[in-house]
């Protein structure tokens, strides 16, 4: 998955669906096909008293995972969603770019010889 921790993405599918409003990603979960996105899918969960983030019980108000395929990277230049690619610097080094105007979105990689130019 190209997303990572930290990403700004616009949620473009389900109940949270707003494609002009950046949110960051909080968690990656394990297996990379889900994500916990800053104030999309909240839920209120009930728990009994005694628990050690709310002792006297009630309602926690949580955030959810969504699916990856529900969500694209928020391209800053763009400012929009936009999908992202890989490619290889002239010094050898991998970087995320994105696929609309050719921005980079971070550098993933060290430097490595046999993609050097």
């Amino acid at each position: 998955m190209k997303i990572k921790r930290n990403d700004t993405v616009v949620v473009v599918s389900g109940d949270d669906a707003r494609p002009d409003t950046p949110h960051k990603v909080i968690q990656i979960l394990k297996g990379g096909d889900k994500l916990v996105v800053e104030g999309v899918n909240r839920v209120l969960k009930h728990v009994k008293r005694g628990h050690p983030r709310s002792p006297q019980g009630g309602r926690l108000n949580l955030e959810m995972p969504i699916d990856c395929s529900n969500v694209m990277y928020y391209c800053g230049t763009c400012s929009k969603g936009t999908r992202l690619g890989y490619r290889f610097l002239d010094d050898g080094t991998k970087e995320r770019f994105c696929k609309s105007c050719g921005e980079s979105a971070g550098v993933i990689g060290p430097a490595k010889k046999q993609h050097a130019k």
